[in-house]
């Protein structure tokens, strides 16, 4: 019998474990589920015989370490500061590891070690980043069979609200982890701009709302995802002048978002002692606001807005303005901030979410330029089945069937699924679960 080890029970974990546990009889497979709260591993095995539950502080190598080494391949959906734990322990007792996180530089120097052991670590390979890798690298070894140079990629993907589920100012709701709403943007990002480097720092981040369209859903707001150029060698793209991969929010949001930066209120380093604090007294002690006049008509001086801009209603809506009680604690205004909106943001249990990615691709083809736009839109079920969940927990779910039944002949090193011996197959599989891309070519 072979065992899987699933490190996270959390909003993402539905779809991997649930497919993995309905392959389990005719694979003889025994699958651990391990997180530290007893009743989310609960709610996804559903009580099933080939699942283990394993409630245990994953900081812990007392309780993580013996899991591992029962285990013939791990799977992380654990948040991206953990994995590494994980890594070492698969690094010594000679498991192949699967993440859905970026690589972190401690798992990129792991590299030579894992490659020497004969392993794979195969990380981002959840939906962005992992789905927008794979057929990103399809579309371009596809081009490159055919065509000369590409030109310009641009990249979009977008965790939102379905249009039938949508019914707040903000035009957002929490589908995946809330505190990486919160942390989103937060090291600025880098793209490349017709030939130029462009940087942009976290205060500017959601402040130009540059919008693309998208099929069937109509003009979306994008803000550029972290350090483009990383991928310029990874994707082989020597002859590219404009390379970017970006976050699509509605474009309210990104208004919203930005005036809640310019306030300060998404930082971690100040600290309020939030005991007999209210929403209002806050926001007053952050902005330095004493006069008596309204807090609204002060946020927006603040804001150089004026008091009746759809911004301001905004900031209302989430009760930014109120007397209610703040928890009890010493939080930052992140902190704060994350506590309002967890409230505020949350899916009822009839919501839909929705993902949608987008790759636009200009390249040179006998002396003309062509554009090829690839594009996604997957629909959850509910809160529970969320198309979040589903696009996040399949690649990972199926890349581990296909190695632990020598499908696949797992490559070697800490690596992201960028190779056609991998992403051709998990992409034939994803397609059959409904994940798939339409393209136009003009």
């Amino acid at each position: 019998m072979q065992t899987i080890l699933i490190a996270g029970a959390g909003k993402s974990s539905i779809y991997l474990i649930q497919y993995l546990l309905a392959l389990a009889p005719r694979n003889k497979w025994k699958v651990i589920v391990a997180d530290g709260d007893e009743n989310a591993i609960a709610e996804k095995i559903k009580g099933s015989s080939y699942a283990e539950a394993a409630v245990i502080d994953i900081t812990k190598a007392s309780e993580r370490e013996p899991l591992v080494k029962r285990a013939d391949i791990v799977l992380s959906l654990m948040p991206p500061h953990l994995h590494i734990h994980l890594a070492k322990d698969c690094l010594k007792h000679k498991k192949n590891l699967i993440t859905s996180s970026y690589i972190s530089d401690e798992m990129k120097q792991m590299d030579k070690a894992v490659k020497d052991a004969g392993l794979m670590f195969m990380c981002e390979m959840g939906l962005d980043p992992g789905i927008d890798h794979m057929t990103a690298n399809k579309i371009i070894h596809s081009i490159y069979r055919v065509a000369g140079s590409i030109t310009s990629f641009k990249s979009y993907c977008g965790g939102l609200v379905a249009p039938e589920s949508d019914n707040n100012p903000w035009h957002y709701k929490f589908s995946w982890n809330p505190k990486n709403v919160i942390t989103a943007g937060l090291g600025g990002a880098k793209y490349l701009q017709a030939g130029k480097t462009v940087e942009v720092p976290y205060e500017k981040m959601f402040e130009h709302n540059k919008k693309v369209k998208i099929d069937d859903i109509g003009m979306l707001a994008y803000y550029p995802n972290r350090d483009s150029l990383r991928y310029l060698d990874i994707y082989d793209v020597p002859d590219i002048k404009t390379f970017m991969r970006a976050t699509l929010r509605y474009p309210n949001f990104c208004k919203g978002w930005q005036a809640l930066v310019t306030l300060g209120l998404t930082s971690q380093d100040d600290v309020f002692d939030t005991k007999g604090q209210t929403h209002s007294s806050w926001i007053k002690t952050k902005l330095g606001i004493k006069n008596k006049g309204t807090l609204s008509l002060n946020v927006a001086e603040q804001l150089g807005v004026s008091p009746d801009d759809k911004v301001i209603s905004m900031l209302q809506w989430l009760g930014l303005f109120e007397e209610t009680p703040l928890k009890p604690a010493k939080m930052s205004s992140a902190d704060i901030l994350l506590e309002v909106l967890i409230d505020k943001w949350k899916m009822a249990s009839v919501d839909k979410d929705m993902v949608v990615m987008q790759h636009e691709v200009e390249y040179m083809h006998k002396g003309k330029k062509i554009t090829l736009t690839s594009s996604m839109v997957i629909k959850g079920e509910n809160r529970e089945y969320s198309a979040m969940a589903k696009t996040v927990g399949l690649p990972i779910g199926i890349l581990a069937r296909m190695v632990l039944n020598k499908k696949i002949n797992p490559p070697k090193g800490v690596l992201l699924p960028t190779m056609a011996a991998i992403y051709r197959p998990v992409l034939t599989e994803l397609a059959h679960h409904g994940i798939s891309f339409t393209e136009e070519v003009v």
